[in-house]
């Protein structure tokens, strides 16, 4: 491992390893396989980067590193080119002539890492390739990239990666490493079983992201709580805001730039070149908000995302968590915001019932679904609730909405029997079934056309609820549909059924209890920012520090250009800010900051060294 070190420290400028890394990276090196769980932002590309490194350094030659996605591999490549790694991609960017070069410096032995996507690995031109480098001993090690991407349990599922099983038998003695930020048990199985890593040595690393601040909020007007908490908390900062459609990702889009915030929109429908410019952009850019599905997003390693918003509600926890993950990657505080209410679940219940899949497949996206929606009904620690899903004992964090500000609670037991008896009495009356917003009306006693057409104005439950307000009654409503206890028949008009497990709510013999409802997080704590400008992590920094930190973000702007590069692959922020604090005279003061390995030293010390003496 002491070369392992000499590695992080001379090639990417980290002094030590961060917590299963040195064990993962000696068990690959040694050649054994893995599969390694780390939460987005741990620090997984390390963990085969290094081991790249080392085995070309004893003569094993070069590694293939499975990418689902060219932006990712883009900005990889040019990482590692930054950092004096020889690196490479073949994708679909490359025109003919310079994918054969990629191939012959491949077979030349000239690259330690060569990213290509898994549809491309498993043709028979990339497979007679790799037997070449096979026979003479010159293939390193496979990582396979986002692993949970094999698993049909999984919430980003791609045929494609199952092909890569062909790997183990094909290549057999070459170590392979599959990687993910997302697995629940259900999805490691899958992994395990469809990558043939039924000898692979597990690592699962915490599932906690300390630094991300969860809060799920009722929705009410949903795009009016996103802009108050996007002004309120997190003006001029980079976010993402996840849509369930493509047509509300545009209207979101568009409502956020009429507000002034700086803010595009992304989803599969749109041009690839448009996609492309705005993804660009968004990484590029300061400040950016991307307004998408959950077609953006994996692979996106940009550090400072201070917050990832939803308007509605996803498919499972391990999408909200993969989703949710790709805020506060440089480790400084980031929120995690929701908004959930009766549509959503009904919506995603809909999806997974019209689901052409067998019964077994519903039964188990059912269940992620439930684990989810048990979630945002939450009066506990959020973060206790969603470590226990991955199976992780957690203690209450203190930063999450539910300890910040602990709910309200009341007791919603009447209130729903109140409500399943009207259901019932609705049918035995008409015959007919009836859509939430009808069944609260006659609950409260109020004297509609539609109650008088039907005569419902005569049942025994009309006006009974009159004391709970409708927001009182859709809690209700939601948490009964999302325990079982009411079915939704979205073939007629997403019209209210009772169901088995109605019979112990109508008896009492189960209780319902509720959190009051509030549209924002309460008792929250002011982060203090800085100016709209100012990143969180040059906060801190006095004012003479504060000028040198803009002069060197305005100097990095012109390298990244320069680069056709993302600015965090010159130099992350946290780097940029130490220089400012520490305000180094030379070359050596430099080599001790932390992302400054000896390439970069070589390339940009120079000119940091210029912009800070042009301040002195």
């Amino acid at each position: 491992m002491s070369n392992a070190l000499s590695l992080l420290k001379d090639v990417f400028g980290y002094d030590a390893f961060r917590g299963a890394q040195a064990e993962i990276i000696a068990h690959v090196i040694a050649g054994g396989d893995a599969l390694v769980l780390m939460p987005t932002g741990g620090g997984k590309s390390l963990c085969y980067q290094i081991p790249a490194l080392a085995r070309q350094q004893d003569g094993h030659g070069t590694a293939i590193v499975v990418s689902p996605l060219i932006a990712l591999m883009h900005d990889q490549v040019g990482a590692l080119e930054e950092a004096g790694v020889k690196a490479a991609f073949l994708n679909s960017t490359l025109d003919a002539e310079q994918a054969a070069d990629v191939e012959r410096r491949l077979l030349r032995g000239e690259l330690t890492l060569l990213y290509a996507a898994p549809e491309r690995v498993t043709t028979p031109r990339f497979l007679g390739l790799l037997d070449t480098l096979h026979r003479e001993g010159k293939l390193s090690l496979f990582a396979i990239d986002e692993a949970h991407c094999v698993s049909q349990w999984g919430h980003d599922f791609r045929p494609e990666y199952r092909a890569l099983a062909l790997l183990h038998a094909r290549f057999a003695g070459v170590p392979r490493v599959a990687l993910t930020a997302t697995a629940d048990a259900l999805t490691r199985e899958d992994i395990v079983q469809h990558l043939q890593l039924e000898r692979a040595r597990q690592f699962v690393s915490s599932f906690d992201r300390p630094n991300i601040r969860y809060a799920i909020v009722e929705k009410k007007d949903p795009t009016l709580q996103l802009l108050r908490f996007i002004e309120r908390e997190h003006a001029g900062e980079a976010g993402i805001v996840y849509c369930q459609s493509r047509k509300r990702v545009e209207e979101i889009a568009e409502l956020l730039c009429k507000q002034g915030v700086d803010a595009l929109p992304y989803h599969a429908g749109l041009d690839a070149q448009v996609r492309q410019r705005h993804q660009d952009r968004f990484l590029r850019d300061d400040g950016v908000v991307m307004t998408a599905t959950i077609a953006f997003g994996m692979g996106i390693d940009k550090p400072d995302v201070r917050f990832v918003a939803h308007i509605d509600l996803p498919k499972n926890i391990e999408g909200y968590y993969q989703e949710t993950g790709r805020g506060g990657r440089d480790g400084l505080p980031a929120d995690a915001w929701m908004a959930y209410g009766l549509g959503d679940v009904v919506n995603q219940r809909r999806m997974i019932d019209e689901s052409p899949a067998p019964e077994e497949f519903k039964q188990a996206l059912r269940g992620k679904l439930d684990a989810l929606l048990a979630l945002a009904e939450a009066t506990d620690c959020r973060r206790v609730r969603l470590l226990a899903y991955f199976g992780e004992a957690s203690e209450p964090c203190g930063n999450c909405d539910n300890c910040i500000s602990p709910p309200a609670v009341w007791d919603g037991t009447e209130a729903a029997r109140m409500l399943l008896s009207t259901i019932y009495r609705v049918q035995q009356a008409n015959g007919l079934h009836f859509g939430a917003g009808h069944l609260m009306d006659i609950l409260r006693g109020k004297d509609t056309e539609k109650v008088r057409q039907f005569g419902h104005q005569q049942l025994s439950t009309f006006g009974i609820g009159a004391q709970y307000s409708e927001q009182q009654l859709r809690g209700v409503l939601r948490q009964l549909i999302a325990t079982g206890a009411l079915a939704v028949d979205a073939s007629s008009f997403n019209t209210l059924h009772l169901t088995a497990g109605s019979r112990a709510v109508l008896k009492g013999e189960r209780q319902v209890l509720l959190r009051e409802s509030v549209s924002q997080p309460a008792g929250r704590t002011r982060r203090e920012r800085g100016s709209k400008a100012t990143p969180a992590v040059a906060a801190a920094l006095d004012g003479q520090a504060q000028e040198r930190f803009a002069a060197l973000k305005a100097w990095r702007s012109d390298v990244a250009k320069a680069h056709n590069l993302p600015a965090y692959i010159i130099f992350p922020d946290a780097t940029l800010a130490a220089i400012a604090a520490l305000a180094p005279a030379s070359l050596a003061d430099l080599r001790g900051i932390s992302g400054i390995g000896e390439k970069k030293l070589e390339s940009y010390g120079p000119q940091v060294l210029d912009v800070l003496q042009a301040l002195a």
